[in-house]
């Protein structure tokens, strides 16, 4: 959706506003994901795209209809193989698309401010999450939209306080994950559509695997910030791409650099003053990752200090040690790519085995 705010903007200047569809579940290898996004112009113009192709005529006449009704509808569309070829796409799949009469504003506020998931309920009536034939409903009139942020904000109300406590639940780990999804709470399916911020990656030690290190985050969309104590370390010159170059403490700086739940961060030093201060920092601010390099024996010994010093068990269990996943290699850039690769697999709760097709 943030994407497509451009074509937004144009439309409203010129006097036109928007109605849209946006996928809320797939099935198998569908073309787009939850979230991808089909705006409709009120004169007619299209920003967007649902399925890549094969269904977005349909998808159209669809929010037309939405708009003379006023009504809200979730389709299932089944794409078959023959379709997905016809537009160059040999994938397949299913996808449930929820189709409104207008784009809503909590939808529009969350993408230009980021940090927020808008929580939609489906209509009644909408295909629940087992897999099964295509169709639409009869629909109904939206219903209000929920708001969490990721400071903790919840705004709007289910009528029911324990429904509430478990979207929120599910809206804080959804925009961990930047992976927007239907859920079900409360006897009834919920689209809870991420709009994170972008993804940051902390760096502690400014040594040559950080080098690479930096330039993979940056090309998978990561913010980086790398920290060092060391002035001829953490310098420009070394790291022309980092967003953030600091000389200083990790835990001394961590309020400054607002480290918090939805950043990772990579130790590479291996100097226990320098490093298990920064550790303490991101598990006690609640980072989603935490990984520190060093041998089996060294991870053995810093835990035992770690917990001596008043970490929790619970908090510690948290750490990623030695760091990254066993690819096998051991040069600078094979080594970045190996924590890259567990820091992924962390956001996302995968298990860094090999890749299966859901």
């Amino acid at each position: 959706m943030k994407e497509l705010l451009p074509d937004l903007d144009t439309w409203r200047a010129g006097g036109a506003d928007a109605a849209r569809a946006v996928v809320v579940r797939m099935f198998g290898s569908a073309p787009r994901p939850p979230g991808a996004t089909l705006l409709v112009a009120t004169d007619g113009r299209l920003a967007g795209s649902v399925s890549g192709g094969c269904v977005e005529g349909a998808a159209f006449e669809e929010v037309e209809e939405a708009r003379r009704t006023g009504r809200s509808r979730v389709i299932r569309y089944g794409i078959s193989d023959e379709q997905a070829w016809d537009v160059g796409l040999a994938c397949g799949g299913t996808i449930d698309v929820l189709v409104e009469p207008m784009l809503r504003p909590e939808v529009e506020a969350a993408a230009r401010s980021l940090g927020q998931a808008v929580i939609t309920p489906l209509p009644a009536d909408a295909p629940g999450p087992a897999f099964g034939p295509a169709g639409r409903g009869e629909g109904a009139a939206p219903e209000p939209a929920l708001v969490a942020e990721e400071s903790g904000v919840f705004r709007g109300t289910s009528g029911d306080a324990a429904t509430d406590a478990e979207l929120q639940r599910l809206a804080g780990d959804i925009l961990l994950r930047g992976t927007s999804r239907t859920v079900e709470a409360g006897g009834r399916s919920w689209f809870i559509e991420a709009f994170p911020h972008r993804p940051r990656l902390v760096i502690v030690g400014a040594v040559q695997v950080a080098i690479a290190l930096v330039a993979l985050a940056r090309t998978m969309g990561y913010e980086t910030v790398v920290i060092d104590g060391r002035a001829t370390f953490a310098t420009r010159e070394r790291f022309p791409d980092a967003d953030q170059v600091i000389v200083g403490w990790p835990d001394e700086l961590a309020d400054e650099i607002g480290l918090g739940p939805s950043d990772a961060v990579a130790v590479l030093t291996h100097d226990v003053k320098f490093d298990e201060p920064a550790i303490v920092a991101a598990l006690a601010r609640g980072c989603r990752y935490v990984g520190a390099v060093g041998s089996r024996k060294t991870q053995a010994d810093r835990r035992a200090r770690l917990l001596e010093a008043g970490v929790r068990p619970d908090d510690l269990a948290r750490l990623r040690g030695p760091i990254g996943l066993d690819l096998g290699g051991r040069e600078p850039a094979e080594m970045a790519l190996a924590i890259m690769s567990e820091i992924v697999a962390a956001r996302y709760g995968a298990s860094g085995s090999p890749m299966s097709v859901r």
